[in-house]
């Protein structure tokens, strides 16, 4: 368990260091003529950064089973963020989303923290009531009634990419607790006129399915940003055009150190560059399940099954748009891309995992 708790924190230290360079590397320019200050992002990423690893520090000093006890009033307290958010004066809006809250001259995304109290209440909740699971009344339908209020608050935001990500985290831990698949799919044949309601009565969400089935049909319009984020993985080559000289990244990429900096990565260091990244979360991927396997303890197994399932899944939205497979979402790469709030919960999903897997070498030593 040693060797897998050690590649785990290895392979994210890697990626960490990946987005530090990359984000410099995309931003600097935009910083620059915006903020006057080409490490503007660089700095406020690393203030995260920080934050991230003191707080990892304190979760792995802590039994995490002590989280049971926490998970309804974090939920509460998700909860209430999720709501207040919504009240205009108190929240930070950007381009019409009101998702943050400001602090001077950082913000907070309350979703991120709604996502990983969700994954806490879902992991307590099924390894008490497993045997209830099934149950539509007392198992099944309480699970769907929480997710459902969050994911609600959330497209009110509006945010569809991560309300979409927590209802197939929901998904998936209730399927592997025991749900029935008739639930489940019942449930999705449910939610598809919904789905179809969100997307096709928004504009600029019917505009971006628009722009997913043909990019050229509004090149300077809603296809501009996956035709843009193209050029960039296709004139990388496989060595790329070198670290620091995308030439996407001077004001033709829009979110290039956000939602596309695995655009940038793409043309900068080639497909070498690339699948080197997309390889270390699959090897992340594939050490955490090892270690989610040989915990005996329901609850850590829930957990890191959810909390590991979370950040792979973002990761693969995120890739899968930035190729063109996906409608545009605006989910951040984990752990690499600029973005405070999400870089700070990964890390802390992270060491709740590598808390899980000491936990579990303890018990079985």
């Amino acid at each position: 368990m040693r060797r897998l708790r050690i590649g785990i924190l290895v392979i994210t230290i890697i990626l960490i260091c990946a987005g530090v360079v990359m984000i410099y590397s995309s931003s600097s320019i935009y910083a620059n003529e915006y903020y006057n200050d080409a490490a503007y992002f660089l700095r406020r990423h690393i203030l995260f950064l920080s934050l991230g690893v003191f707080l990892s520090l304190v979760i792995l000093s802590m039994d995490y089973r002590k989280l049971k006890h926490a998970s309804k009033p974090l939920l509460i307290v998700a909860l209430c963020l999720l709501v207040l958010v919504l009240v205009p004066g108190v929240s930070y809006s950007v381009s019409g989303a009101q998702r943050w809250f400001r602090f001077g001259r950082h913000s907070f995304q309350p979703a991120e923290l709604a996502n990983i109290a969700l994954i806490i209440y879902l992991a307590d909740f099924i390894s008490r009531k497993q045997n209830l699971i099934q149950n539509l009344r007392q198992g099944y339908f309480p699970v769907m009634l929480v997710c459902s209020l969050f994911c609600g608050l959330i497209l009110l935001q509006p945010d569809l990419g991560m309300a979409i990500s927590m209802v197939i985290v929901t998904g998936l831990l209730l399927y592997i607790g025991g749900a029935r698949l008739a639930h489940l799919f019942a449930t999705l044949l449910a939610s598809l006129p919904l789905l179809y309601i969100l997307v096709f009565s928004v504009p600029y969400r019917r505009m971006r399915i628009m722009a997913f089935l043909n990019p050229w049909s509004d090149p300077l319009g809603s296809g501009f940003q996956i035709i843009q984020s193209q050029i960039a993985l296709g004139s990388g080559g496989f060595f790329g055009q070198g670290l620091g000289a995308s030439r996407q990244k001077l004001f033709f990429l829009p979110a290039a150190h956000t939602d596309f900096i695995f655009s940038i990565i793409g043309e900068e260091l080639g497909f070498f560059g690339v699948a080197g990244i997309a390889l270390l979360f699959i090897a992340l991927f594939i050490l955490c399940l090892r270690v989610i396997k040989k915990t005996s303890e329901p609850f850590g197994y829930y957990l890191g099954l959810g909390l590991i399932i979370s950040i792979m899944l973002k990761a693969l939205i995120n890739i899968a748009v930035v190729c063109g497979i996906l409608p545009t979402k605006g989910l951040p790469l984990p752990f690499i891309s600029y973005g405070g709030t999400s870089l700070l919960f990964n890390i802390i999903s992270i060491a709740l995992i590598l808390n899980i897997a000491r936990s579990s070498e303890v018990n079985s030593g």
